[in-house]
């Protein structure tokens, strides 16, 4: 397989690149208090419209829309590069959520939010864990007809990244006839926003909804009794995580890489000591194996997904995640044993890198729950 990216989905990664050049990691905010305290409450809004600026927010939509006019592949490139800096804007949830809006969006719900997401103006998050973070996401919330049209909405969802600052959450939701995927402002009537704190640190909310009325021009495309709507956005996620899990997997080993170059015990470097370098190579085997699986993944999924004579695209979906899930916890866990007591000092970034690591491995459930899904699969198809 070859995975040489074009002219243009280079070109996308510099940019990200220059843009998060002088970003320090996790936008030099102080350290939370044992995960009591948000370590801000807010997005970092001035790296957000630099974005912006550089047309990277919008890179994989349209460019009728305001967008870059490039495919997925350029997004999970930019949230590689975004996640070496552990950025705190929400690239990975506005993207996923504008990319169903342009899918299934009816046009003038594409004309009216997708210009004003790709310039910054307009931030739109996801509902992506359900009630308790361990169940299906779409099962969480009911939509029953409202008697003046839309939609209304019993139920919740848990874990809703960046929450308080969003202006619309995408929330998927269990209809009469199907799933439907639904814009819902978090602050709207008849929601309720508790306020919660991420295992990184960032702000997070759960979007409690008792009878909150949606409008039928809120919807985004048609009810669809397979399911197949939210399995598209939460396909997106998976390949979106695993892009930011390999990107902070590179920034820890090469952190790793410049410490144990200079820490010296016994007049030697212990980059030098076999122990060290075999703990060392095992983790680039890691961000080789999480590579090769998000662009599988992220290929098919810019392809069209469903390709003959193959696994459906659920499978490449889900071993894509169990590397990230897996390589990123043993990177992380690494580091912090090479680095010793440093590891843990709150004015070292490597605190921050775990934290971020943790969150990202449990994102939309552990590794284990994708490897029965997996499993599943291959019986099913008899492989």
């Amino acid at each position: 397989m070859d995975f040489t990216f074009t002219e243009e989905q280079q070109a996308a990664a510099e940019a990200a690149k220059a843009v998060f050049a002088d970003v320090p990691p996790d936008g030099g905010v102080p350290s939370p208090a044992l995960g009591i305290e948000p370590v801000a409450t807010d997005i970092d809004r001035e790296l957000w419209q630099r974005l912006a600026k550089s047309d990277l927010i919008g890179i994989a939509l349209a460019e009728e829309h305001g967008g870059g006019g490039q495919d997925e592949i350029a997004w999970c490139l930019v949230l590689r590069e975004a996640a070496r800096v552990l950025a705190r804007v929400p690239l990975l949830e506005t993207g996923a959520a504008a990319l169903a809006i342009q899918a299934f969006g009816a046009p003038e719900l594409r004309q009216r939010l997708l210009p004003e997401i790709a310039a910054g103006r307009l931030l739109v998050g996801v509902a992506p864990h359900g009630r308790t973070g361990h169940e299906p996401a779409d099962e969480a919330v009911t939509a029953e007809p409202a008697p003046g049209g839309g939609w209304s909405l019993r139920g919740s969802q848990t874990g809703v990244s960046w929450a308080s600052a969003m202006d619309l959450v995408l929330v998927p939701a269990r209809g009469p006839e199907g799933t439907l995927l639904l814009l819902v402002d978090p602050r709207g009537a008849g929601v309720t926003l508790n306020r919660q704190v991420s295992t990184h640190g960032e702000l997070a909310g759960e979007l409690v909804f008792d009878g909150a009325v949606v409008e039928a021009g809120w919807q985004v495309g048609p009810v669809a009794a397979d399911g197949s709507n939210w399995r598209a956005v939460r396909g997106l996620l998976i390949v979106g995580c695993a892009a930011l899990c390999l990107g902070l997997g590179e920034a820890v080993v090469r952190m790793t890489s410049e410490y144990a170059s200079k820490r010296e015990q016994f007049g030697h470097p212990i980059a030098t000591f076999q122990a060290v370098a075999m703990q060392s190579a095992d983790r680039y085997i890691d961000l080789r194996s999480m590579e090769v699986t998000l662009w599988q993944a992220a290929w098919r999924i810019a392809a069209g997904g469903e390709l003959t004579d193959r696994l459906p695209l659920d499978a490449d979906l889900a071993t894509a995640k169990i590397w990230s899930a897996e390589g990123v916890r043993a990177i992380a866990s690494t580091a912090q044993h090479l680095h010793g007591g440093i590891g843990a000092d709150l004015d070292y970034p490597l605190h921050r890198y775990h934290a971020w690591a943790k969150h990202l491995e449990l994102f939309l459930g552990p590794a284990a729950a994708f490897e029965q899904e997996l499993g599943d699969l291959l019986a099913v198809h008899q492989l």
